[in-house]
């Protein structure tokens, strides 16, 4: 509207300007934080409210206007994400050519809070479905990769296998910008730059908008997209010093013309790490000794564009190409009083290959909120494994094993939004998700047959919402309705054994919040998850194999059912900061698990004392826990995010034991009662304008399952950054682990009494250059790209 104004009164000004005195007004608008010009600004000549005249300024921020009538005049300047600017011109005989220079604008920090702004420390918002970590540059010196900076997060935790759980539990989903893929969340997290993440959000319990897989919840990685006018980028690079220097390098670009937005981004990783562990077997008096070193190297890259039709039409594409190649020794050496020293020296050599193609279209409705998305999400992933094994003091010949994996899925999803009314909503969608994987091994064993495993999963769903505030009541009720399908086929040698599973389930959810008032609110939800068991965990071929242990996995696994109530709270501290509460209740059945049992096939000379790794499902289980988190500010120069976290699960379920008596293995049922606690304290200081410390503290106490009892972990990180060139480069340091006492420490009598401990590079030193590039620094106005999917924007329904 005020554009349209704009242009009628430059249009009846100029007709009849001719017959009046006129001067003229020149000026250069630029930003103050960078010099730089701002292009197409707008410039509006007012006379009180009346709009006379005006102008945008031109690629060079410059800008002319002429016939402007003699007299005292109000000009006023206007960008997206800068503060107006106003100041007052008098235009007569003695002034009749005025030429302002350079006009400075302020960026407006609340405009600019849904903008592409990199936050000196990382911020943790509570809404009202989801804990939102808005990722700073505190976390992005935390570590190279997701997989490293994810300890830093509460409620999450990665353990030294890079197994990902939340809350305590490791059957959690993990996304990237709110869609799947193919890998692995141990993978996927190993090859995602830090430096690429946006966001982080924690769904602890999910809406039936969500698909329900993920007893624990969803954690979606959001990676930044740069929708700067003109050409932009940022470089980021580093080194972590550790045994071997590792070595991360990630480049942003973003070209933004007319109606096409262009972006792509490559990342580059090269790191050789180690690994060595122990496991002690007591009844025998023997040691496995574990001595691991991987080289992996990883090329990743993303291009793609927006196209804006017009105003309420947009058209997205692109791909993400992933591929990794790795070249890993296992050195594993049995000794003790008890048994002959048997040394296994493995090689593997693992190539893979992971391309991602997306294709979306939005319209906007005339209502404002009134929306339609339309996706398609094609992803396939292939991997090659060579593997050589070499046992020495042992009868086996060495052999070779090679195993070939490919897998893709294909997503269709349709969601509708329609604002009812002011105060109520509707979503509506539905999705089609199939995946096939076909799984083949070759081996030149004497005794071990070839084997091929094929599974295929069909899901088809259909989701509704409503939601609607009233006063200070907020609530959402909805339910999602799937149709599930299985065919899996293992094939063993000559013999097929094939598995179905076919059933229909409904998905219900709801959430009431109230806000007492601006500064306190209250929200509980309740919702019902499952667990579908993962190609991982059905794939019979088996995963690895050492003189003592052997995994596998059981293509008869049946799906997990959760069902989940949780209960937030927040409240606001005004300018000092935030604290978030919350509790949870889980009901589970046919919780799949690690299972651990004797190898009684084999015909090895160590067969007595040989494991095989599996998983099973166990009986029904109950969790309980609660949360607390701050955001608080103490001083001007010091903040703090502390968090305290507390899980409880009884588990129920059959394990392996050996009778010390008979020696024979008899199989009981055994209930647990397992507790958790974590806790972590992130400390930000600010030394100087432009210089920053961090001090971060995490510990994980010690947790007893059914198989086995972990054993306390904790460690200290500190780490500097300085920003130079006006905030457009920075040079970060951190120190990981300071103390070095990071590492994993277990005991288990199930099959075998053992007990363990592994070790990784924790301790190591990052140093890490960014720098920011680019002529323009300034937002297109009224842009829409898809950046959020199927992710809220806020924490409200409206």
């Amino acid at each position: 509207m005020k554009m349209k104004l704009l242009l009628l009164g430059i249009f009846l000004y100029s007709s009849a300007s001719f017959s009046q005195n006129s001067g003229s007004v020149t000026g250069n608008i630029k930003d103050m934080a960078t010099k730089e010009a701002i292009p197409y600004a707008t410039i509006t000549i007012k006379s009180g409210e009346e709009i006379l005249t005006g102008d945008m300024t031109n690629e060079e921020g410059k800008f002319t206007i002429k016939n402007i009538p003699y007299q005292t005049l109000t000009l006023e300047v206007e960008y997206i994400g800068f503060k107006n600017y106003s100041t007052t011109i008098t235009v007569n005989n003695d002034k009749k050519d005025i030429n302002l220079g350079d006009i400075l604008l302020t960026q407006d920090s609340e405009v600019l809070e849904g903008l592409e702004i990199i936050a000196e420390r990382s911020t943790i918002e509570q809404l009202v479905d989801r804990k939102v970590i808005n990722v700073g540059k505190d976390l992005t010196t935390a570590g190279a990769t997701a997989a490293e900076i994810m300890n830093n997060i509460p409620s999450v935790n990665v353990d030294q296998d890079g197994n990902i759980s939340l809350r305590g539990n490791e059957n959690v989903r993990v996304l990237v910008d709110g869609k799947p893929t193919n890998m692995d969340a141990k993978t996927l997290l190993k090859q995602i730059p830090s430096t690429s993440i946006k966001k982080i959000e924690l769904i602890t319990n999910p809406s039936a908008k969500y698909n329900p897989e993920g007893m624990s919840g969803i954690i979606n990685i959001e990676l930044k997209k740069n929708t700067n006018d003109g050409f932009n980028g940022s470089y980021d690079g580093g080194i972590t010093f550790a045994k071997e220097p590792k070595y991360n390098q990630t480049i942003d670009l973003n070209y933004r013309k007319g109606k096409f937005n262009f972006f792509g981004n490559y990342g580059y990783m090269n790191s050789v790490t180690f690994n060595d562990g122990t496991i002690e077997q007591i009844e025998n008096n023997a040691t496995q000794l574990f001595h691991i070193k991987n080289d992996s190297k990883m090329n990743n890259f993303k291009v793609g564009f927006d196209f804006y039709l017009n105003d309420k039409n947009t058209l997205s594409f692109y791909t993400n190409q992933n591929y990794s190649d790795g070249f890993g020794i296992v050195d594993n050496n049995i000794i003790g009083n008890n048994t002959s020293p048997i040394r296994q020296y493995d090689r593997y050599d693992i190539d893979t290959k992971n391309q991602n193609y997306n294709i979306a279209y939005k319209h906007l409705f005339a209502k404002e909120g009134h929306t339609l998305d339309i996706e398609g999400n094609y992803n396939t992933t292939s991997s090659d494994q060579f593997a050589s094994f070499n046992l020495m003091g042992n009868s086996i010949d060495p052999y070779n094993d090679k195993i070939k994996d490919e897998m893709n899925s294909k997503i269709v999803n349709i969601d509708y939004v329609n604002p009812l009314s002011e105060n109520s909503k509707l979503e509506i969608g539905a999705e089609m998700r199939l995946t096939g994987t076909d799984n083949t091994y070759d081996t030149t064993h004497a005794t071990i047959q070839d084997a091929n495993f094929e599974y295929n999963q069909d899901i088809y769903s259909f989701y509704a919402t409503f939601g609607q505030k009233i006063n200070k009541f907020s609530y959402q009720l909805g339910a999602r309705l799937e149709s599930y399908k299985v065919e899996a086929a293992y094939r063993l040698g000559t013999e097929d054994a094939p598995f179905k599973d076919d059933y229909f389930t409904v998905y219900p959810s709801a959430f009431l919040s109230y806000q007492a008032n601006d500064r306190n609110m209250f929200q509980i939800s309740l919702s019902r998850r499952v667990d579908r068991p993962s190609i991982g965990q059905t794939k019979p071929i088996r995963e690895f194999s050492t003189p003592r242990v052997i995994s596998v996995g059981n293509p008869e696994l049946r799906p997990q059912f959760t069902n989940s109530v949780e209960f937030n709270y927040t409240h606001i501290l005004g300018v000092k900061g935030s604290i978030t509460a919350g509790t949870y209740y889980r009901a589970i059945s046919d919780a799949i698990q690690r299972t651990f049992e004797p190898d009684l096939s084999s015909e090895s000379a160590i067969a007595d004392d040989r494991m095989i790794m599996s998983y099973g499902n166990f009986d029904k289980s109950n969790a309980y826990g609660f949360e607390l988190s701050a955001n608080y500010k103490i001083a001007k120069w010091w903040d703090i995010q502390p968090s305290f976290e507390f899980y409880n699960i009884t588990q129920k379920g059959i394990v392996t034991l050996k009778n010390q008596q008979t020696g024979e293995f008899e199989m009981i049922n055994r209930e647990v009662e397992a507790n958790a606690i974590n806790a972590r304290l992130n400390n930000n200081i600010k030394i100087t304008q432009n210089l920053r410390a961090s001090l971060f503290g995490f510990y994980r106490g010690p947790v007893d399952a059914v198989n086995a009892k972990s054993k306390e972990m904790y460690k200290i990180d500190a780490g500097l950054r300085y920003a130079f060139n006006n905030n457009r480069a920075s040079v970060s340091l951190r120190f990981n682990d300071i103390f070095n006492t990071m590492k994993y420490g277990y005991s288990s009598d199930t099959p075998f009494i053992t007990k363990g401990e592994f070790t990784w590079e924790s301790q190591s030193l990052y140093v890490g250059f960014n720098y920011m590039f680019g002529g323009k620094s300034n937002r297109a106005i009224q842009r829409k790209y898809r950046e959020n999917n199927e992710v809220q924007k806020s924490g409200s329904f409206f």
